[in-house]
């Protein structure tokens, strides 16, 4: 992973909740916050929070518990917080995942929404998120599939590809969809000191209203769009407009939908 690939700043996270959240993640936190409410947890830990799709989501279905969200980026928390004025069952913190600011044993669940992939070192993280948990306590996250198996993906990187074939921008391969060997999942999880995970692959559909925002959320509301700003000419709007093309040419123009595929997975401490 670059040093880039955790900067979320700048323009970049209002298109990234204007568009991506409900393209891509939307559907995963619901499935997510339906998993974690059935546990009944009391009080919720919320790693990598982003904009607060997952908050949102959790926040709908909570019944006398209370969420701590937290993110490593400023501006992406400010956004999540902002849906939240005056509700005390919230409360917003920037932190690291790998040095959390909580006492040992300070909630029944601890959840990250597709930000595991960002752990600099994933042991450490789970580590910590075993540290924070009460005994019986459970690590519920969710990491993307495959590039191949996420239809709007793995067209715009192709499409890339072909634009700067001598180096192209590959954040999104390289980080978000960088994370889904299940062996590799479970054995991570284990040296952060948890049993063996259940790891499960949950695929949705994803939905857009035009070929052109996707390529807008996916190309200048994530980090690719440093990385597509770094290699110059012809620059981001030009690639914007090849990404769009490509999606059009793929799935038509008008409203468009591709396949999205994720693993969800779930870790208990022990009770003693």
């Amino acid at each position: 992973m670059e040093a880039t690939d955790k900067v979320f700043a700048g323009p970049v996270p209002r298109i990234y909740d204007r568009l991506l959240v409900p393209l891509i993640f939307r559907p995963y936190a619901e499935d997510l916050a339906a998993r974690v409410m059935a546990g009944g947890p009391r009080r919720i830990l919320e790693i990598a929070a982003g904009t607060g799709a997952l908050t949102q989501e959790m926040a709908a279905r909570l019944d006398g518990a209370s969420i701590v969200a937290t993110d490593l980026n400023p501006a992406m928390l400010d956004l999540a917080a902002a849906r939240f004025p005056g509700d005390d069952r919230l409360v917003f913190r920037q932190a690291d995942a790998l040095d959390l600011p909580f006492p040992d044993e300070s909630f029944d669940a601890v959840v990250c929404q597709f930000g595991a992939m960002f752990f600099p070192d994933k042991p450490k993280g789970y580590a910590e998120a075993l540290r924070v948990l009460k005994p019986g306590g459970r690590l519920l996250f969710n990491v993307w599939d495959t590039v191949e198996t996420n239809d709007f993906t793995a067209v715009m990187l192709d499409a890339l590809a072909e634009l700067f074939p001598d180096d192209p921008p590959r954040f999104l391969a390289r980080t978000p969809h960088g994370y889904h060997d299940v062996g590799m999942i479970e054995l991570d999880i284990m040296a952060g000191g948890f049993p063996r995970p259940e790891i499960e692959r949950v695929e949705k559909r994803s939905r857009a209203a035009s070929a052109t925002d996707v390529a807008i959320g996916l190309c200048q509301g994530t980090p690719m769009r440093g990385e597509i700003e770094a290699r110059g000419t012809p620059g981001l709007e030009v690639a914007t407009e090849v990404v769009a093309k490509a999606l059009e040419h793929r799935f038509g123009s008008g409203p468009i939908e591709g396949a999205l595929s994720a693993f969800v997975v779930s870790a208990r401490r022990s009770e003693v």
